[in-house]
């Protein structure tokens, strides 16, 4: 299942206007206009959850110049109806550019399919798509009056985190330090996770500030604690879990 999450990722990834030519997302501006349209009707928008009503005014796909001669994209009434729960699905498989797509995709992939392996695979895409759905919902309840678009994994992949974390905390982790030179180190999953969280509750905070954007930091606060908590009401229920599958063929291969 994570590798079928993974292939769906891909694949809307090339769906999605725009992506496919950039490294960091689009270029032009007709390609900027049609990935708004495209995220306004597939993303999620705080706005639309909150309030549960959509926009009055969306992208249309088209540029065009205002009356002071400033080229930008139509805004109009929708012509479609959107389904605003489902877009806090939808848009856990939207991603931006190339970077956004792979970092996610990086992350999911290495401590996924541990958490697969535990939870099943059918309970595995059950616990990662409520996992995205909550950090959405999360995130959009704190800006409840937002209507920038809600796009990407991470959210999802957080939970997952937060769930591997609780199962297995003292797993070591190939993780790269960066002090003077980014270092290799392996690291117990408390730590490298851990501190993940923590920055991510900083950022979320405004504690310190970051210079990666716009970036959803509350939501994968929000993903990550419901991961921790499913997995330990899991853990609670099923017993402690087996050791990490690649754990596991190192000390055979020794």
């Amino acid at each position: 299942m994570t590798w079928a999450l993974v292939a769906v990722n891909v694949v809307v990834f090339f769906l999605t206007p725009g992506n496919a030519s950039s490294v960091n997302g689009t270029t032009t501006l007709t390609q900027q206009c049609k990935q708004e349209q495209f995220f306004d009707k597939y993303a999620a928008i705080p706005r639309e959850l909150t309030h549960e009503k959509q926009l009055p005014l969306v992208a249309t796909g088209q540029t065009g110049t205002d009356a002071a001669g400033n080229e930008g994209c139509v805004l109009a009434k929708p012509s479609y109806h959107k389904v605003l729960f489902l877009s806090a699905i939808t848009s856990m498989f939207l991603h931006g550019g190339w970077l956004h797509l792979l970092g996610n995709m990086l992350f999911l992939v290495i401590f996924g399919n541990n958490v697969e392996d535990r939870f099943g695979r059918w309970r595995f895409l059950l616990f990662y798509v409520a996992s995205g759905i909550v950090a959405a919902y999360g995130f959009a309840l704190a800006q409840s009056n937002s209507t920038e678009t809600l796009i990407g994994a991470s959210g999802a992949i957080s939970g997952v985190l937060g769930a591997y974390l609780v199962l297995w905390p003292q797993a070591r982790v190939w993780s790269l330090v960066p002090f003077f030179f980014f270092i290799p180190l392996r690291l117990p999953a408390w730590v490298v996770l851990g501190l993940w969280f923590l920055l991510q509750w900083a950022y979320a905070s405004g504690s310190v500030v970051s210079n990666a954007g716009n970036v959803a930091y509350l939501a994968h606060v929000v993903g990550f604690g419901f991961g921790a908590l499913v997995a330990l009401a899991i853990r609670a229920h099923d017993g402690p879990p087996p050791e990490p599958r690649r754990a596991q063929w190192r000390r055979a291969a020794l």
